[in-house]
Protein backbone atom coordinates (compact mmCIF):
# COMPACT_ATOMS: atom_id res chain seq x y z
CA UNK A 1 0.00 0.00 0.00
CA UNK A 2 1.05 3.32 -0.54
CA UNK A 3 2.36 5.11 2.63
CA UNK A 4 0.98 8.74 1.92
CA UNK A 5 -2.27 9.17 1.66
CA UNK A 6 -2.07 11.62 -0.31
CA UNK A 7 -0.78 9.25 -3.01
CA UNK A 8 -3.76 7.08 -2.96
CA UNK A 9 -6.10 7.33 -5.90
CA UNK A 10 -10.21 6.55 -5.56
CA UNK A 11 -9.61 3.44 -6.53
CA UNK A 12 -7.53 2.29 -3.98
CA UNK A 13 -10.40 4.00 -1.73
CA UNK A 14 -13.19 2.12 -2.87
CA UNK A 15 -10.88 -1.18 -2.57
CA UNK A 16 -10.10 -0.57 0.88
CA UNK A 17 -13.47 0.40 2.04
CA UNK A 18 -15.04 -2.63 0.16
CA UNK A 19 -12.61 -4.19 2.55
CA UNK A 20 -10.53 -5.53 -0.37
CA UNK A 21 -6.54 -6.38 0.22
CA UNK A 22 -4.69 -4.67 -2.52
CA UNK A 23 -1.14 -3.07 -2.63
CA UNK A 24 -0.83 0.01 -4.19
CA UNK A 25 2.30 0.25 -6.93
CA UNK A 26 3.47 3.80 -7.85
CA UNK A 27 5.31 3.35 -11.22
CA UNK A 28 8.18 6.17 -11.21
CA UNK A 29 7.27 7.30 -14.95
CA UNK A 30 8.91 10.26 -17.40
CA UNK A 31 5.76 12.56 -17.54
CA UNK A 32 5.96 12.90 -21.22
CA UNK A 33 6.40 9.07 -21.83
CA UNK A 34 3.57 6.76 -20.96
CA UNK A 35 4.60 3.40 -20.72
CA UNK A 36 2.28 0.25 -22.76
CA UNK A 37 0.87 -2.17 -20.34
CA UNK A 38 3.98 -4.92 -21.25
CA UNK A 39 6.72 -1.98 -20.56
CA UNK A 40 4.38 -1.51 -17.73
CA UNK A 41 4.61 -5.03 -16.12
CA UNK A 42 8.23 -5.03 -16.55
CA UNK A 43 8.56 -1.73 -14.65
CA UNK A 44 7.30 -3.47 -11.95
CA UNK A 45 8.82 -6.78 -12.24
CA UNK A 46 5.50 -8.62 -13.14
CA UNK A 47 4.85 -11.31 -15.87
CA UNK A 48 2.63 -9.89 -18.49
CA UNK A 49 0.19 -12.45 -17.90
CA UNK A 50 -0.62 -11.13 -14.26
CA UNK A 51 -1.17 -7.19 -15.79
CA UNK A 52 -4.39 -5.86 -17.10
CA UNK A 53 -5.55 -3.66 -19.48
CA UNK A 54 -9.28 -2.05 -18.98
CA UNK A 55 -10.76 -1.21 -22.55
CA UNK A 56 -14.07 0.21 -22.98
CA UNK A 57 -16.43 -0.33 -25.97
CA UNK A 58 -19.23 0.44 -27.72
CA UNK A 59 -22.57 -1.37 -28.84
CA UNK A 60 -24.84 -0.36 -31.73
CA UNK A 61 -27.26 1.01 -29.67
CA UNK A 62 -24.81 3.23 -27.98
CA UNK A 63 -24.64 1.18 -25.04
CA UNK A 64 -21.45 0.61 -23.08
CA UNK A 65 -19.34 -2.54 -22.15
CA UNK A 66 -15.61 -2.76 -20.49
CA UNK A 67 -13.32 -5.78 -21.05
CA UNK A 68 -10.40 -6.16 -18.72
CA UNK A 69 -7.93 -8.30 -20.65
CA UNK A 70 -3.97 -9.05 -20.03
CA UNK A 71 -1.35 -6.20 -21.08
CA UNK A 72 -0.07 -8.45 -24.11
CA UNK A 73 -3.19 -9.50 -25.52
CA UNK A 74 -5.58 -7.99 -27.77
CA UNK A 75 -9.29 -8.08 -27.41
CA UNK A 76 -11.87 -10.02 -30.04
CA UNK A 77 -14.21 -7.77 -31.07
CA UNK A 78 -16.67 -10.74 -32.31
CA UNK A 79 -15.76 -12.62 -29.02
CA UNK A 80 -16.54 -9.52 -26.60
CA UNK A 81 -19.72 -8.76 -28.43
CA UNK A 82 -21.00 -12.44 -27.99
CA UNK A 83 -19.91 -11.97 -24.60
CA UNK A 84 -21.94 -8.89 -24.40
CA UNK A 85 -24.99 -10.06 -25.77
CA UNK A 86 -24.90 -7.66 -28.93
CA UNK A 87 -24.61 -8.05 -32.32
CA UNK A 88 -21.34 -6.10 -32.83
CA UNK A 89 -19.16 -3.84 -30.76
CA UNK A 90 -16.90 -0.87 -31.60
CA UNK A 91 -13.84 0.58 -28.98
CA UNK A 92 -14.93 3.64 -28.02
CA UNK A 93 -13.16 6.58 -29.10
CA UNK A 94 -10.60 8.22 -27.29
CA UNK A 95 -12.08 11.23 -26.70
CA UNK A 96 -14.80 9.72 -25.46
CA UNK A 97 -13.30 7.95 -22.46
CA UNK A 98 -12.85 10.69 -19.87
CA UNK A 99 -16.27 11.87 -20.37
CA UNK A 100 -18.01 8.61 -20.38
CA UNK A 101 -15.91 6.91 -17.60
CA UNK A 102 -14.43 9.35 -15.11
CA UNK A 103 -10.85 8.25 -16.63
CA UNK A 104 -8.04 8.89 -18.90
CA UNK A 105 -6.36 6.98 -21.61
CA UNK A 106 -3.65 4.92 -19.81
CA UNK A 107 -5.32 5.32 -16.22
CA UNK A 108 -8.64 3.68 -16.60
CA UNK A 109 -9.51 1.23 -13.95
CA UNK A 110 -12.30 -1.11 -13.70
CA UNK A 111 -13.50 0.22 -10.49
CA UNK A 112 -15.18 3.47 -9.87
CA UNK A 113 -16.04 4.44 -13.41
CA UNK A 114 -18.59 7.16 -13.17
CA UNK A 115 -21.13 4.75 -13.94
CA UNK A 116 -21.71 1.15 -13.51
CA UNK A 117 -21.14 -0.65 -17.04
CA UNK A 118 -21.19 -4.27 -17.63
CA UNK A 119 -17.80 -5.50 -17.21
CA UNK A 120 -15.97 -8.67 -18.98
CA UNK A 121 -12.76 -10.23 -17.48
CA UNK A 122 -10.93 -12.33 -19.77
CA UNK A 123 -10.92 -16.17 -19.44
CA UNK A 124 -6.93 -15.90 -18.70
CA UNK A 125 -7.76 -14.08 -15.04
CA UNK A 126 -8.24 -17.47 -13.52
CA UNK A 127 -4.82 -18.40 -14.13
CA UNK A 128 -3.54 -16.01 -11.38
CA UNK A 129 -3.36 -15.82 -8.05
CA UNK A 130 -3.42 -11.79 -7.97
CA UNK A 131 -3.78 -9.40 -11.00
CA UNK A 132 -2.58 -5.64 -11.59
CA UNK A 133 -4.57 -3.29 -13.45
CA UNK A 134 -4.64 0.55 -13.38
CA UNK A 135 -5.68 2.37 -10.17
CA UNK A 136 -7.21 4.94 -11.58
CA UNK A 137 -4.08 7.53 -12.50
CA UNK A 138 -1.35 7.12 -14.75
CA UNK A 139 1.92 5.40 -13.24
CA UNK A 140 -0.80 3.88 -10.48
CA UNK A 141 -1.14 0.31 -10.24
CA UNK A 142 -2.79 -1.98 -7.98
CA UNK A 143 -2.59 -5.21 -7.20
CA UNK A 144 -5.48 -7.65 -5.95
CA UNK A 145 -6.79 -11.04 -5.83
CA UNK A 146 -8.84 -11.29 -8.98
CA UNK A 147 -12.05 -12.93 -7.88
CA UNK A 148 -12.34 -10.06 -5.39
CA UNK A 149 -12.07 -7.26 -8.37
CA UNK A 150 -14.34 -9.50 -10.06
CA UNK A 151 -17.37 -9.46 -7.35
CA UNK A 152 -16.74 -5.71 -6.44
CA UNK A 153 -17.55 -4.87 -10.13
CA UNK A 154 -20.46 -7.53 -10.79
CA UNK A 155 -18.04 -8.58 -13.35
CA UNK A 156 -18.38 -11.86 -15.78
CA UNK A 157 -15.34 -14.03 -16.95
CA UNK A 158 -15.19 -14.52 -20.69
CA UNK A 159 -13.30 -16.15 -23.72
CA UNK A 160 -12.65 -12.23 -24.99
CA UNK A 161 -8.67 -12.75 -26.58
CA UNK A 162 -7.43 -12.64 -29.96
CA UNK A 163 -5.87 -16.83 -30.47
Amino acid sequence: MAKNKEEKTNVIRLLEAAGIPCTHHILDLDKNHVPDGVTAARILGKPPEEVFKTLVAEGPKGEHFVFVIPVAETLDLKKAAKAAGVKSIAMLPQKKLLPLTGYVHGGCSPVGMAKAFPTFFAEEVILVDTMVCSAGKIGHQVEVAPDDLIALVGGQIADLTQQ
